[in-house]
């Protein structure tokens, strides 16, 4: 599709930390932007500064009628009253995701950054190496990233780092020249219905790469071959189990718990990188990102210099401040294995106790991996579980934050059950002591918990 043929477009939940990226690159392109959410946000705030109308409420009257392009987010079901009148007033109507697949089209080498876990990490490490070489890349990630002060990037029509979800099959819209396939692993319960199928739609993603363009794929991934099934780009390994492909040798921690490492492809030595992010998964991220620059023949220096430049996200184990000598950290971790990697990491720094917040995030998520989640907080010494984040979905009565408490503390792990974030602040105030770390984990507004607490504390003191 030409997007240059619609000249006034309209976003339907532009408040998404997507769909406003998405908009405002479009904005800055001298497209005619509108959009709409159902609450007012510091996102929306935004928008409405730099020129975008957006509505508070979704509504039909929302819709103008010299609208060109309609598009909205995944969230939202067609009986959506912006969605039924734009096909009243035959608008064409296209999702965030065929939208983004469309805007790869303008650009010399889009590249998809995808898998269960990393994403947005993995997509800022690849910006911050583009920004170091001064490539000036287009971006839009899934968090905000301090360097471009957001999580989208105009950029110009070279380099266009996009990270690319699986939900829904989303990224199959897209149109990558490169890509990053970092893990698969068994998610989003309430659109694929088994492993098999999850695998079926990576091997669909790696097949629309070109000939002439590359995946970068993790090794580790345990049925590798079938993502690579009849796969015509080129090819390029990294993982941990073999020195075949892009490897990390002479792995170091400091007292954050953060990586250096020699990068070696195959037998040759590449480079050594030291990381400013903790945890062992980050050197597996921060491979990938240098295996696909080094690939868009960018110079060893930048990739090396970027990723030490690289100093996290925003929601990706980010620090938050301290209270009476305990420090808060908050982490989107909202599947098991992101959980025992964020623990893990949280457990190399030198601490008292480590505290954690959890909020499930979605019922059928914590429903079909219920076993899992159990099984995740191994480094945790004090759990604290808030009641389930329902995000697109509704209760249906056979899940329960208090289901996941009964099968960890049969772990013999320290859980509690909380009803209320109030609740949770009041007992972790309380509680918490002197270099303890506390970590507010999930994907929905469990970060709140902290802020709260670190804003309670601070208004107390400035009374006093």
């Amino acid at each position: 599709m030409d997007l240059s043929q619609y000249k006034k477009i309209h976003f339907a939940g532009i408040g998404g930390i997507s769909m406003s990226g998405l908009s405002e690159i479009l904005y800055n392109k001298n497209h005619e932007i509108t959009g709409s959410d159902n609450s007012e946000s510091e996102i929306t705030k935004h928008l409405e500064s730099i020129g975008i109308k957006v509505f508070i409420g979704q509504k039909a009257e929302n819709v103008a009628d010299d609208t060109d392009l309609f598009v909205y987010t995944a969230a939202l079901k067609q009986d959506n009253p912006e969605i039924v009148e734009a096909k009243k007033k035959g608008i064409k109507i296209i999702d965030r995701a065929e939208l983004l697949g469309s805007m790869m089209k303008y650009y010399t080498y889009p590249i998809s950054v995808s898998g269960t876990h990393g994403k947005t990490t993995t997509s800022s490490m690849i910006t911050e190496i583009f920004l170091k070489n001064d490539d000036n890349p287009a971006v839009t990630v899934g968090g905000i990233l301090p360097s471009i002060g957001g999580n989208f990037r105009v950029g110009s029509n070279k380099y266009f780092v996009a990270e690319s979800c699986e939900y829904c099959d989303s990224f199959l819209k897209f149109n990558p020249f490169s890509a990053v396939i970092l893990n698969i692993e068994y998610d989003h319960a309430d659109y694929f219905k088994s492993l098999e199928q999850l695998y079926t739609s990576f091997n669909i993603f790696a097949k629309k790469i070109p000939k002439n363009g590359f995946l970068v794929i993790n090794s580790d991934i345990p049925q590798i071959n079938k993502v690579l099934d009849n796969v015509s780009c080129k090819i390029i390994k990294y993982g941990t189990k073999n020195k075949d492909g892009w490897h990390a040798e002479n792995i170091k921690f400091n007292n954050k718990g953060c990586g250096s490492y020699t990068a070696f492809l195959d037998d040759k030595k590449i480079c050594g990188i030291e990381l400013s992010v903790p945890g062992e998964y980050n050197v597996l991220n921060s491979l990938a990102a240098a295996a696909l620059c080094f690939n868009h023949n960018i110079p060893v220096e930048s990739i090396t210099e970027g990723l030490k430049n690289f100093k996290g996200t925003n929601r990706r184990f980010e620090y938050k401040g301290s209270f009476n000598g305990v420090t808060v950290i908050d982490d989107y971790a909202h599947h098991p294995t992101e959980i025992k990697s964020t623990l893990s990491a949280a457990k190399a720094h030198d601490i008292n106790k480590l505290w954690c917040v959890f909020q499930p995030h979605t019922f059928s998520r914590t429903k079909s991996l219920l076993n899992e989640f159990s099984e995740a907080f191994d480094c945790a010494d004090i759990i604290i579980l808030l009641d389930i984040y329902p995000a697109r979905e509704k209760p249906d009565g056979t899940i329960h934050s208090k289901d996941l408490a009964e099968l960890i503390k049969k772990q013999g792990k320290n859980v509690l059950y909380m009803d209320s974030f109030e609740k949770a602040q009041k007992y972790l105030i309380s509680h918490c002591i002197p270099n303890d770390m506390l970590i507010t984990m999930g994907a929905g507004d469990v970060y709140l918990v902290g802020e709260n607490i670190l804003s309670t504390l601070s208004t107390e003191l400035r009374t006093i």
